[in-house]
């Protein structure tokens, strides 16, 4: 791999806990796709100094865009909405840095959607399609139950069937009338003596300040196992008491917040960002803002003097089952479509915001936005994390 990229990964992973490390580098080996996802860096370092990139209006961005960071989530309201659920690498950033790495996704995701090539093509030109149609209109909307269609509305109807006592039954196992969570080496590690003590006395300090402090007592401590990009990072699962043992007890998700990815290129881009206390309180504020409904419980804390983000825990298979599109390319169409007007209804929500260009000007950009030129681009740089990844394999980190 080349010498700059290979250390480029390992300077991205310092400090990472080995263990989980070594689950993200065999991870990164499996397809381009699964690489896009943990190398979300490599992506910016390599981002064309091209006028889509560089010349369009600035917008409040989710960093890491791909088809697999879309999902349901729980707002505060206690209804399910269908979104962008992660936010560790928000920042404010040209508005087509979001839309290319989605577009780069779809493309790079091919195996992983059951689509070829030109299926995967089509699908991200449906994408577009549907994020600048959505940008011209100009309203920000949302997708819950009652709005949604194929495969989006299947997984957020399946959800409203969920009962809490099935999904703690597959996170937890009962022990003498109480639940414990289960420790499998797939969702969850062990935490130490010295960890519990901390997310604990955390916990404790972190109940007083709300409204049902008996709510977040602590039953039991995991380490958390999740997602690609953020695995190493300090990530706690914790089982606290909620409206009672031991069916209506609830999952809290408790993770360490680092720099964003897109920091280095919008430095050299020259685009100056907020000043935040804390990079817990920069995703937060950026997923509150871009978000219809806030996530529940979601909160910028600080544990054991790490800055971290804390909200319920939102399990993985909460995504709608993309490659599940049964040979129909409409439905992968339809569904890609979606999350192209989800995308464009984040960037208009967050407009105007602390430096974010304004609705208005977002509006006009995609009036005369070239789609051709960003397909283009796209295609290079599928082509580049197709190779990056290909070195990667054959690198002493993989």
């Amino acid at each position: 791999m080349h010498m700059e990229n290979l250390e480029a990964i390992r300077r991205n992973n310092l400090g990472r806990d080995p263990e989980r490390l070594a689950m993200k580098y065999a991870k990164m080996r499996q397809s381009p796709f699964v690489f896009l996802r943990g190398a979300c860096h490599l992506f910016y370092d390599n981002l064309p100094d091209a006028p889509v990139f560089r010349n369009a209006p600035v917008s409040w961005c989710c960093g890491d865009m791909h088809f697999e960071n879309f999902g349901s989530y729980k707002g505060d309201n206690r209804l399910v909405y269908f979104d962008v659920n992660d936010f560790d690498e928000a920042a404010l950033a040209p508005v087509t840095w979001d839309i290319a790495r989605l577009l780069v996704s779809i493309l790079c995701g091919a195996d992983a959607l059951n689509a070829t090539e030109e299926e995967a093509m089509e699908a991200a030109r449906s994408c577009l399609d549907a994020y600048r149609g959505a940008l011209c209109n100009g309203k920000p909307m949302w997708v819950e139950r009652d709005t949604s269609n194929g495969l989006v509305k299947d997984l957020l109807g399946e959800l409203k069937e969920r009962q809490r006592v099935d999904f703690l039954d597959r996170r937890t196992r009962k022990s003498g009338g109480m639940r414990m969570l289960r420790v499998d080496g797939v969702k969850a590690l062990p935490a130490s003596v010295e960890q519990k003590g901390a997310v604990v006395e955390f916990m404790e300090q972190f109940a007083q300040t709300q409204p049902s402090p008996e709510f977040y007592r602590v039953i039991d401590i995991a380490r958390r196992i999740a997602g690609t990009g953020s695995l190493g990072v300090d990530r706690y699962v914790v089982l606290v008491e909620g409206k009672g043992s031991p069916d209506s007890n609830y999952l809290i998700d408790i993770k360490e917040a680092k720099p964003s990815a897109l920091y280095p290129r919008l430095s050299e881009f020259g685009l100056k960002q907020p000043q935040w206390e804390t990079e817990a309180q920069r995703v937060v504020c950026v997923q509150k803002r871009m978000q219809a409904v806030d996530h529940a419980f979601l909160h910028a804390v600080k544990l054991d003097g790490k800055s971290c983000i804390l909200k319920a825990l939102q399990p993985s298979e909460d995504r709608v089952a993309i490659g599940e599109w049964g040979r129909k390319l409409e439905r992968l169409k339809a569904v890609v479509s979606t999350m192209g007007r989800v995308l464009a209804w984040d960037h208009l929500r967050s407009s105007g915001r602390s430096g974010a260009s304004c609705a208005d000007e977002l509006i006009e950009f995609a009036a005369s936005f070239r789609e051709e030129e960003m397909l283009d681009a796209a295609q290079s740089m599928t082509r580049t994390t197709k190779d990056q990844w290909r070195e990667f394999v054959a690198s002493p980190l993989a």
